[in-house]
């Protein structure tokens, strides 16, 4: 059933994204013995995996709904991912972002034409203000990853890879709310149950990977991080927490130095840009790659929105 709904709601947003390509690293490859590839959803429209749940939610929304428009919290990715699909389905939006959003990711979100409102410093407490936002006006608020509409989309990246590749035997993937590695990790196991989901979480916000640990939803300090795009806490109550306890096989740290070492390591190779999340997946496989010789692994580089002058200090603070 759950395998169906996916693939109804893959073909639903089909005509809103790209399908993002798959392509085998011949560097990542030969220094690991494993067979890798990479799933290029840094090259997906707004950059980043996170249109394909923003665009399930949307398209599933009522023509009542949809008239008394949506809200969302967001530190920019599914902000931006969200204002994209209310434009392309008409709809109108309101995004919420914490005060330490990336002013790039802000600039996007408003150029796809939803009015922009800052709160907070956690985006836990954004998205909470938000929601009681959004109530109290009658809206629809659409979370990040806390809704099940939202995670199935997510899960169509899933589709994509089992389309493109066939069976596989390990799954890279940045791990922020949970949804994507949620989503991906349900539609997956429905062929294979034994692909390994490997859910990877910058050292300085793993909150997931504490709340993995614990059994709970807990509270989890987090600091800033190149992957600001998985930074904060876990909603209480959220969805994904029991999906990501079904289907995460492990659950790495990686440090701030290993994430940008990623980085700047695909820049070079590939000369494309990823932003820091991507680079979390990439350093969990880096750091554990003697594990997977001789298998077929995919590392999702889920997104490409860094800030010039992110990028500026990423690049001059490379080691001599």
């Amino acid at each position: 059933m759950l395998r169906e709904e996916i693939d109804q709601i893959a073909a639903r947003i089909a005509p809103y994204i790209r399908e993002t390509p798959v392509e085998r690293s011949d560097a990542l490859s030969a220094a690991s013995g494993a067979d890798v590839f990479i799933k290029l959803e840094n090259f997906q429209v707004t950059g980043s995996f996170k249109v394909r749940g923003a665009l399930s939610r949307l398209s599933a929304m009522t023509s009542d709904e949809r008239g008394r428009g949506v809200v969302g919290a967001s530190s920019g990715n599914h902000g931006a991912a969200l204002a994209y699909g209310a434009r392309r389905l008409e709809i109108p939006a309101v995004v919420f972002v914490p005060d330490y959003a990336d002013p790039s990711k802000v600039a996007a979100i408003q150029r796809y034409g939803a009015e922009v409102r800052v709160h907070g410093s956690d985006c836990v407490d954004t998205e909470r203000y938000a929601r009681k936002w959004a109530a109290e006006r009658g809206r629809v608020y659409v979370s990040p990853y806390n809704d099940p509409h939202v995670v199935r989309g997510q899960g169509t990246l899933g589709v994509e890879i089992r389309n493109q590749l066939g069976p596989i035997d390990a799954v890279f993937i940045a791990v922020g709310g949970g949804g994507l590695i949620a989503g991906v990790g349900a539609y997956l196991k429905t062929f294979e149950e034994s692909v390994e989901m490997v859910a990877c979480s910058p050292a300085r916000s793993p909150a997931m990977h504490a709340c993995l640990e614990a059994g709970a939803i807990i509270d989890v300090p987090c600091e800033s991080t190149w992957s600001d795009a998985t930074a904060g806490g876990v909603e209480a109550g959220a969805v994904t927490f029991e999906w990501c306890q079904r289907v995460v096989d492990r659950s790495l740290l990686v440090s701030e130095e290993a994430i940008s070492s990623a980085m700047r390591d695909f820049l070079d190779q590939q000369h494309a840009l990823i932003e820091g999340a991507a680079g979390v997946a990439l350093a969990g496989f880096q750091q554990t790659s003697r594990d997977y010789a001789g298998k077929r692994v995919v590392i999702v580089l889920c997104g490409a929105n860094i800030g010039i002058q992110k990028l500026a200090d990423l690049l001059l603070n490379a080691p001599s």
